[in-house]
């Protein structure tokens, strides 16, 4: 009695543990430096949220109604329910399926064909409850299959975490793009004014014959320069609403544009960067690719699971009778236990084939993680180069628009003093117009490398509360 007890007990922790065909998923050495070569941030991005990161309640609302509307992150969410779905059914095989099933059949034979000789009425009724065709997962095959399942639904929760830090960079990138545009307007309607006052007191001192012709045409000149540049921006201007609104997914709101000056449209704090090993965690496509790494090799023991027998188990018990009345009635008990065991002897190399598509499968997996890991180092590296750069180059363009600024106020008064020609002015108030723009142009490069980083590094997917 011992040992048929422990021999059912040996029995039953095979069916249910079986053995695991895929390989141990091995430690993979991280194919990057262990520090950037541009000074970085210490901390983690995680706990910089993107409330916290971008802190202009026009822009917040903003990127919430995006995460709202856009259809890129619908589409992803969309994805996620799907997979989601496909794992559940994958992880149902694990367990058995039971069944209830209720006939009844009522049937005359014709005299010639019945052993009386006589027509006669046959009737049967059934009703059962059991299990068809439930495979012991003596491999792992069903194991595996449900862990490569699984493993995808977590690939495709973090290439949606990926969209959104995507989405959210693609909509601040492109409200600033807004602001820049708009300062240049700005600017450049500035610019038009005053030259269009130089030109009527051009023209008049041309008339009493106390400017050139040559000067007047200059003053020209530059208002038609000015002209162009409000021509240009406005159209800008109006591309970057398209954008918004396709962002957004919907038209977009006039109070939420910025109108504050871009120095004030974006005071953004410190990016916490690391070290590169805490892109792992950080980065959802380097969590994503991780997860499809793991599922590519638990699709190796399916494939190796192949290669061995598989025993399926159908089994039922309920009652039947000839009478619908008698159906539950004493005695009319019934059961059926029907195991099957199918061995793979011969199939032209199919299983061997599909075990090596497995196998480079997830050597594809693994090339294409170690390739997001260095991509993203490149991402951030970049980003972390165009901020210094973008940095320096800024305080050079503050200075050279000062600079500039005192050419012009200097040689506008010289020539009224009659000391310098109006040129000299008109060449002053050129250089000093060009190096306006290129100082709001270089806030927005400086700007938008900050946006780029936090990016970079993964920030922006992180929820505002645990709930959420």
């Amino acid at each position: 009695m011992k040992l048929t007890t422990v021999a059912v007990a040996t029995a039953s922790t095979l069916v249910l543990s079986g053995c695991n065909m895929a390989p141990d998923v091995e430690q993979i050495q991280q194919p990057v430096p262990a520090r950037y070569a541009v000074q970085s941030e210490q901390g983690n991005v995680t706990d910089l949220q993107w409330q916290q990161f971008f802190s202009d309640e026009k822009l917040q609302q903003l990127i919430t109604q995006t995460l709202e509307n856009n259809k890129d992150i619908k589409l992803a969410a969309l994805n996620v329910q799907q997979v989601r779905a496909l794992y559940q059914i994958e992880d149902s095989a694990l367990y058995p399926a039971i069944d209830f099933n209720a006939s009844g059949t009522r049937q005359r034979l014709p005299a010639d064909m019945s052993s009386t000789g006589n027509a006669q009425i046959s009737e049967s009724y059934s009703a059962t409850v059991g299990l068809t065709s439930y495979e012991l997962d003596l491999w792992g095959k069903i194991r595996n299959q449900s862990e490569q399942a699984l493993q995808q639904l977590y690939a495709s929760e973090q290439s949606r975490n990926s969209v959104q830090i995507s989405l959210i960079s693609e909509l601040v990138t492109a409200w600033l793009n807004y602001a820049a545009d708009k300062k240049l307007l700005t600017l450049a309607n500035e610019t038009l004014s005053s030259q269009q006052a130089s030109l009527e007191l051009t023209n008049k001192m041309y008339a009493l014959g106390a400017a050139s012709k040559l000067t007047l045409a200059q003053i020209e000149s530059t208002v038609a320069t000015a002209k162009v540049d409000i021509a240009n921006y406005q159209r800008l201007l109006q591309r970057d609403k398209n954008a918004l609104d396709l962002l957004v997914g919907k038209t977009v709101n006039a109070e939420l544009l910025p109108d504050k000056n871009i120095d004030e449209v974006l005071n953004l704090p410190s990016v916490p960067v690391g070290m590169p090993s805490e892109l792992l965690t950080q980065r959802p496509d380097i969590r994503a690719a991780e997860h499809n790494l793991i599922a590519a090799n638990a699709n190796i023991g399916v494939a190796r699971a192949a290669f061995f027998p598989s025993i399926s188990l159908t089994a039922n018990a309920g009652t039947a009778s000839s009478e619908l009345a008698n159906l539950f009635d004493s005695g009319s008990g019934s059961w059926r236990f029907m195991p099957a065991i199918n061995l793979p002897i011969f199939n032209m190399g199919r299983t061997q084939a599909n075990l090596e598509v497995a196998e480079t499968q997830q050597q594809v997996a693994l090339t294409s993680y170690e390739q997001t890991i260095q991509q993203a180092f490149k991402e951030v590296s970049d980003a972390l180069a165009d901020r210094q750069g973008y940095q320096q180059q800024l305080a050079a363009l503050e200075d050279l628009y000062n600079s500039n600024k005192v050419s012009f106020d200097l040689s506008e008064a010289r020539f009224q003093k009659g000391a310098d020609s109006y040129l000299q002015v008109l060449d002053s108030q050129r250089s000093w117009y060009s190096a306006g723009q290129q100082l709001i142009v270089g806030k927005h490069a400086y700007l938008a490398s900050q946006i780029s980083l936090y990016k970079a590094v993964g920030g922006g997917w992180q929820p505002s509360s645990p709930a959420d």
